[in-house]
């Protein structure tokens, strides 16, 4: 029921008040604890104060690294990539919170920046979220390669904004749109072979 519920309002949260309501004055907080506080509300639980609690510490919990995983062969691929001198950057549809939680995960020193849309003002797929990167990673767009997981937000924006793309799409994930093969990538082991090419 909290999954369902869950699902049924961050859907109506992000529609209502897109990228965490930066343009409607909310904070990214605040945002959240909005649609922790409804999720539970519509799953049942009435408890104002114990919502209010729980709200809070599923929002500071939510930056440990104990509720992330590293992808297996990030952590090298990474380290590789900066030994080969690329100067490698985050763009994500993300928080505030992304670099605590990259620092969590001992990620963070990988990435010259971490671009997050409520820091740009504008979420992937909009195009002025991937120039911004472009200039903080003083790059031009054909210089560039961006790796993601969503064909619409990542792939296709990317390509859209002039970048090299490529799409991690582990196997078993289910067939999307057309994508040519040397563009996908089953893991992220797989990005410095697809490169070379």
């Amino acid at each position: 029921a909290l999954g369902r519920s869950s699902r049924e309002v961050y859907g109506a949260q992000s529609r209502r008040f897109p990228n965490y309501g930066h343009g409607q004055g909310l904070s990214s907080r605040q945002w959240w604890l909005d649609v922790v506080k409804q999720s539970f509300r519509l799953s049942g639980v009435q408890d104002e104060a114990a919502l209010t609690k729980l709200a809070e510490k599923l929002y500071r919990d939510f930056c440990s690294s104990h509720n992330w995983e590293v992808l297996p062969g990030a952590a090298e691929t990474l380290s590789r990539c900066r030994q080969l001198g690329f100067r490698m950057g985050i763009v994500s549809n993300f928080d505030n919170r992304l670099e605590v939680i990259l620092s969590q995960c001992d990620l963070r020193h990988h990435f010259e920046f971490v671009l997050t849309s409520e820091a740009a003002g504008f979420a992937k797929p909009d195009g002025r979220i991937f120039e911004q990167a472009l200039r903080l990673g003083g790059a031009r767009p054909e210089q560039a390669a961006h790796i993601g997981d969503d064909y619409s937000r990542d792939y296709r924006a990317a390509r859209a904004a002039g970048m090299h793309s490529f799409l991690l799409r582990a196997a078993g994930q289910g067939e999307g749109p057309e994508v040519p093969p040397e563009h996908v990538l089953p893991t992220l082991s797989h990005l410095l072979a697809r490169i070379e090419k």
